[in-house]
């Protein structure tokens, strides 16, 4: 007879429902973007609809950018006999891996019409100087 142990991974855990609610969360909360490229630039935009550009922080890393910010969203609607009140809050981050040809210290940004843009140009190629070789006899 083969004795079946609850560790064996045959029966469910009954925490499996709750495993990903952390990213589910974060992916809810988190704006929604978007990344290009164009022959000069790399543009990421991501959706901050009622994020005030205080509660924005942008900043670039080892080839990382990450945008911080904090959802501050709130609406009231009243009536004669109904009453209505939506309201998101949340802190969000997000970070973009920047291409090898990306040059980090001449990000920009603008907010417009609840859409962050960031420009990331492309590093210009600096023609490296060629090196002598020195060779030896021997």
């Amino acid at each position: 007879m083969v004795e079946k142990s609850h560790s064996s991974g045959l029966w469910p855990s009954i925490y499996e429902p709750f495993k990903s609610l952390g990213s589910r969360i974060s992916d809810w909360i988190a704006p929604a973007s978007e990344a290009s490229t164009s022959g000069e630039a790399y543009t990421i935009s991501l959706e901050l609809p009622g994020v005030a550009e205080a509660d924005i922080d942008v900043s670039a890393h080892d080839g990382v950018v990450t945008v911080k910010g904090e959802k501050r969203v709130s609406r009231e609607d009243s009536g004669e006999t109904w009453f209505f009140s939506e309201r998101q809050y949340g802190a969000f981050t997000r970070s973009f891996r920047l291409p090898p040809d990306a040059d980090e210290n001449k990000i920009s940004g603008e907010l417009k019409n609840g859409v962050l843009t960031l420009t990331v140009p492309k590093a210009t190629k600096a023609e490296a100087p060629s090196k002598k070789v020195k060779i030896r006899t021997g």
